[in-house]
């Protein structure tokens, strides 16, 4: 069985901005979690290249849809090669095989009576790309900024009868106290379900939009862009697409074990429309994936605009300062689930101290004094000093933690477990002065034991840190010459083991 994840698809309308970047990383993060210590995982993202602002923006630059939504998709892959995602599968919604499964879907659910045709008149978000209600007004009785554009539209559509399925949305969310992660989420999710109503419409006419997925059964109307653009969690997982070998085995990856989201796409899209989507379509509750909500990356308090000019470009970030040091500040100064605020101060702060100086100067001198004290060979005699067993029992439990942690999508809390080893050992350098042990031939055994203490407490965190920050990690299980000894418990490197050469890891950034 694999674990299969997945993030919400960055809609090509606009360039990847740090939560775009944020988002994929911690996918990335908890995907080379359990690839590395659980089994085979499937890590799946993409775009979503379809909808009224893609075909507007495409108007003003003009070229066509196709072609501006396959420029923005070239900046999001070049991205995330640059931070190192690694992706196992790739959705673009303008694939053929998502095209033949959405209409697949859309006629399965036309065939159940699940869509009905009617007349609709009301305001319309151009922004947000969905009819408004009066709930949606404001206290003063308007729609507000957060709708941009509002147009009136009287027109007939294809419609899907979300209030049909609300109780049993209700009970679901309510017994399914994992379906959304953290709990405080779940919360906002059962309030926004105490108030839903009505229909959700799901077709444009082609007269108004032509970029979209065309409906099998009327092909005067092309598919709403989030009725499209969700369906990609299982059309790229390889749903209804036969023996087509191109895709993954459905049954053998599905349900979604992480579904990756902003805290902004919880209600309406993924907790309302994607699990009543699902439903209808026939999937039991067992079925359904876990909802992990992410908060926002925010700048002094206020959340990031382009109105405001204080979007945070990653790209430039990971140019200034590597990947692994944005990789590693965003997953330490980040609790999934809440709100961060960004600091370039912050995130060098970071590097150096934690990266630079507290693990970099333990592999260093770790490295360093085997070599120079054993030649690079570490021995593991018996021994029974306290400050070794001590640190020995400390490992254990830091691996403990760190596992419970993920299991929690908790990954600084991960990290956090993981720099209580780090501190330790550097305390125990302090404090076994092994440069005073080697002039004492008395104490030979001793320094052995310190320096096989010292070799595989760098081992194990070079793998704690790995789903964070894999090449650095590579880097010190090569110097290690530990490249294949990837057991998360302590004894991993036998006695009588050769050492690599050591090089530094983490240069120091110029504050």
């Amino acid at each position: 069985m694999k674990y299969f994840l997945t993030t919400a698809i960055d809609y090509t309308n606009g360039d990847p901005h740090i939560g775009h970047a944020y988002e994929k990383i911690l996918g990335d993060v908890i995907g080379r979690y359990h690839r590395s210590f659980d089994g085979p995982t499937f890590f799946l993202t993409g775009v979503d290249q379809h909808g009224q602002k893609v075909q507007q923006a495409a108007q003003k630059t003009g070229v066509q849809p196709l072609e501006f939504a396959q420029r923005v998709t070239a900046k999001f892959l070049a991205l995330w090669d640059k931070l190192r995602i690694q992706k196992d599968g790739w959705a673009a919604t303008t694939d053929p095989r998502h095209k033949q499964t959405v209409q697949k879907v859309l006629q399965s659910l036309y065939d159940k009576g699940e869509l009905v045709k009617a007349k609709y008149s009301g305001f319309y978000s151009v922004r947000q790309e969905q009819f408004l209600t009066d709930k949606e007004r404001n206290e003063a009785g308007e729609f507000g900024p957060e709708w941009g554009e509002v147009t009136f539209f009287e027109e007939e559509n294809w419609y899907f009868p979300l209030a049909k399925h609300k109780e049993w949305l209700k009970n679901f969310v309510e017994t399914h106290p994992d379906f959304v992660i953290p709990e405080f989420r779940r919360n906002e999710l059962i309030n926004a379900i105490e108030r839903l109503s009505g229909n959700l419409c799901v077709s444009r006419p082609k007269e108004r939009l032509s970029w979209g997925i065309e409906f099998p059964f009327d092909p005067d109307y092309v598919t709403y862009v989030w009725f499209d653009a969700l369906l990609n969690y299982v059309t790229f997982a390889g749903y209804l697409a036969g023996e087509d070998p191109s895709l993954p085995n459905f049954n053998e990856l599905w349900p979604c074990r992480a579904h990756i989201i902003g805290k902004d796409i919880l209600v309406p899209a993924h907790g309302v429309y994607w699990p009543i989507m699902l439903h209808a379509m026939g999937f039991p509750d067992e079925q359904m994936p876990r909802l992990l909500v992410h908060g926002w990356w925010n700048v002094a308090g206020a959340k990031m605009s382009k109105s405001l000019g204080n979007v945070i470009d990653p790209d430039i970030l990971a140019d200034k300062y590597g990947a692994d040091a944005l990789r590693y500040y965003l997953m330490r100064d980040n609790v999934v689930g809440q709100d961060s605020d960004f600091s370039e101060e912050r995130l060098v702060m970071r590097y150096n101290s934690d990266l630079a100086n507290d693990l970099g100067n333990l592999v260093n001198r770790t490295i360093n004094m085997c070599r120079r004290y054993r030649n690079g060979v570490i021995a593991s005699p018996p021994w029974n000093d306290p400050d070794l067993t001590a640190i020995r029992s400390l490992a254990n439990a830091v691996i403990e933690r760190y596992r419970q942690a993920f299991e929690r999508f908790e990954v600084h809390a991960a990290i956090e477990a993981a720099w209580e080893l780090v501190a330790k050992a550097n305390t125990l350098v302090e404090q076994k002065a092994p440069w005073k042990l080697a002039k004492d031939p008395a104490k030979s055994e001793l320094l052995d034991a310190v320096l096989y203490t010292l070799a595989e407490t760098v081992r194990l965190l070079a793998l704690l840190v790995s789903p964070v920050i894999p090449a650095p990690s590579a880097k010190i299980l090569e110097q290690l010459a530990a490249e294949q000894i990837r057991i998360l418990q302590w004894g991993g490197l036998p006695s009588g083991h050769q050492l690599g050469e050591h090089s530094p890891i983490f240069p120091r950034i110029a504050a």
